[in-house]
């Protein structure tokens, strides 16, 4: 959850480290800090409760010309966010930040029984640790380090520092994002690459069990054993403009916005139109083993979850002798569970760091399985351990609430639904059908987003002051429901449940009244009738509804959202679209910081 960046070169730490903090505010915000090391061991370290904005304060009052320096933004775990607990943490010699949760600090704690702790957090028992070993005759910060983190259960990515060699940062993962950025006589440690990415393309992303010896100019990776690893060093995607609000007042409206051209970069050069044909690499498996697929396994936590299930209705529509299973990680990882003959698992995230997703991608690996990727983050962990996949192209994603990784997602597992569906024999007729419409969903979404924010704003308003809501949705819709409710959740802090329109009477028509307002979804194509039904049945009950449809019926309602589209079976992601620009809205007149919701981060790499 937490961002870690440091850096060692001939830069001023302090700004270098502060712009890098800003880029991965996104994984957490509770407190941020730095500590920069002059030549002589000299140390500055400031740190504040809030948002890194609060620390940037605090360097303006107390800038130092130092050139080397560790830096974190914190998702509070172990303490409270409080200036005490935020990071960097220092014990005697040692300076630490640190992502991820200790499990047996207390075990260590004990050991440790002259020390003197001053922090609630499990990271500062770490530093401890490291100090301890440090303090031993002729040993070095990277050897202190290596046989501290031999003694730690949990997950870890960690930067630490010391007075004694101030030119030196070691850094170290288990199970926690690092990547390490190659300068000229400079070099970077991050979470993320997008806190180098205005300072050097080249990067080494960092596998569980490897450590980093970083000085100005120069890595060593070695494993917990002290022997060498080789690595490649890999040139980041993307660009510095694609980080920036672009004139939006929230990356969040950036990002709805950006959805169109977002899913054209996710479907480029893999759906032709002109020929009728799809051409997707990087799935690695032949026609054959494509064929022998019977069970599908989609894995995945949060919004990467519904987009799953999104898809799960279409990839078995296409495919009569495959059935498809929608796994929360979080929930899987702990399951004894049978894999039946002929299965698949793809694992679907934003971020391919995500620590539920991981962890089920090794129990299906050690399987045996064939394991496939749809992944956001060129680079990152899932990415790199999956049997082969599709990188969704969408871009940089900054504001917590996923929205245009959602939409992504949706279509490149299509996409391989339908490669999979086509060595099947699935039928030109139907092919086309599908391929068409991924053809016309960009531009279809794009006349949504130039057409309807107006008059979605003007429904939000009617429904700011609430605190409760339903979502109803049947078929694909259903999913789209859930969808919808989370994005309310994460930016509003309504309270809201999505379900299917069917399961109403079943228990949740209980709960209607004024406090409430609902939302459905009807598709003209999906039992439009028998949703309009449960529409009845809620404003029967006093009930305030909103629909949204892409049918010309009249329909009776408070409020009345139309669609006009020539889709027929992707119009879900429309459906959407529009859920969430009224969450933004929502959002916005509730005056919260909608890109950076309470209690919440982009990337869960913790449990």
């Amino acid at each position: 959850m937490c961002g870690i960046v440091g850096y060692v070169g001939n830069r001023n730490a302090q700004d270098t480290l502060l712009n890098g903090l800003r880029r991965l505010e996104y994984r957490g915000y509770d407190s941020a800090g730095i500590l920069t090391l002059a030549q002589s061991g000299e140390a500055t370290k400031l740190r504040s409760p809030g948002k890194v904005e609060e620390l940037a304060k605090l360097i303006t009052s107390h800038h130092v010309n130092d050139t080397f320096g560790i830096g974190h933004t914190r998702w509070a775990t172990h303490g409270a966010p409080t200036e005490n607990n935020a990071h960097p943490h220092r014990y005697g010699d040692v300076f630490i930040v640190h992502n991820g949760i200790i499990e047996n600090y207390k075990e260590l704690k004990s050991r440790l029984q002259d020390a003197h702790f001053v922090t609630e957090t499990d990271t500062e028992v770490l530093a401890a640790l490291i100090n301890e070993l440090y303090q031993r005759k002729d040993v070095k910060l990277e050897d202190a380090v290596t046989q501290a983190l031999k003694l730690v259960r949990g997950a870890y990515g960690v930067a630490v520092m010391s007075p004694k060699e101030p030119g030196k940062v070691v850094a170290a993962r288990l199970g926690s994002p690092l990547l390490i950025g190659v300068g000229e006589d400079e070099t970077f440690v991050a979470s993320d690459a997008a806190a180098v990415i205005a300072h050097t393309r080249q990067v080494i992303y960092m596998n569980d069990g490897e450590l980093a010896v970083c000085t100005p100019g120069n890595v060593e990776i070695r494993d917990l054993s002290s022997q060498p690893v080789s690595k490649k060093v890999e040139t980041i995607e993307g660009d510095l403009q694609a980080l920036q609000k672009g004139g939006f007042d929230h990356y969040l409206l950036k990002e709805i916005m950006e959805q169109p051209e977002s899913l054209r970069s996710t479907l480029s050069g893999r759906v032709i139109k002109d020929t009728q044909t799809l051409r997707l690499g990087g799935l690695n498996m032949t026609d054959d083993e494509l064929r022998q697929v019977e069970h599908i396994f989609l894995v995945a936590c949060g919004s990467a979850t519904y987009a799953g299930m999104v898809a799960s209705y279409f990839l078995e529509d296409m495919m009569d002798d495959v059935m498809v299973h929608v796994e929360v990680a979080s929930e899987l990882r702990y399951r004894q569970f049978n894999l039946p003959h002929n299965s698949i698992a793809i694992f679907v995230s934003q971020s391919g760091e995500t620590a539920d997703t991981l962890a089920c991608l090794k129990e299906l690996k050690q399987r045996g399985v064939r394991c496939l990727g749809v992944i956001n983050a060129v680079g990152s962990t899932i990415a790199r351990e999956v049997d082969g996949g599709v990188y969704l192209h969408a871009g940089a994603e900054i504001s917590v609430a996923s929205t245009k990784a959602f939409t992504s997602q949706v279509a490149a597992l299509l996409l391989i639904g339908l490669v999979m569906a086509q060595t099947k024999g699935l039928s030109s007729r139907d092919l086309n059908s599908y391929i068409n419409e991924l053809d016309a969903l960009p531009g279809e979404i794009e006349r949504l987003l130039a057409e309807k924010p107006d008059e979605i704003k003007q429904v939000a308003d009617a429904y700011q002051a609430y605190d409760h809501a339903f979502y109803f949705g049947r078929g694909p819709l259903f999913p789209i429901s859930l969808e919808g409710a989370l994005k309310l959740k994460e930016t509003t802090y309504i309270h809201a449940e999505g379900q299917p329109a069917g399961e109403l009477k079943h228990g949740s028509i209980a709960l209607v009244d004024d406090r409430f307002f609902e939302v459905t979804y009807i598709d003209e194509n999906w039992l439009p009738e028998k949703s309009m039904s449960n529409v009845a049945e809620v404003q029967a009950r006093g009930g305030h509804v909103i629909i949204v449809t892409n049918s010309s019926r009249e329909m009776e309602a408070e409020n009345v959202i139309q669609i006009s589209s020539q889709l027929r079976l992707l119009t879900p992601l429309l459906f959407n679209v529009v859920s969430q620009l009224f969450a933004y809205y929502v959002a916005v007149m509730r005056g919260n910081d909608v890109d950076q919701p309470r209690n919440l981060a982009k990337s869960v790499t913790v449990e």
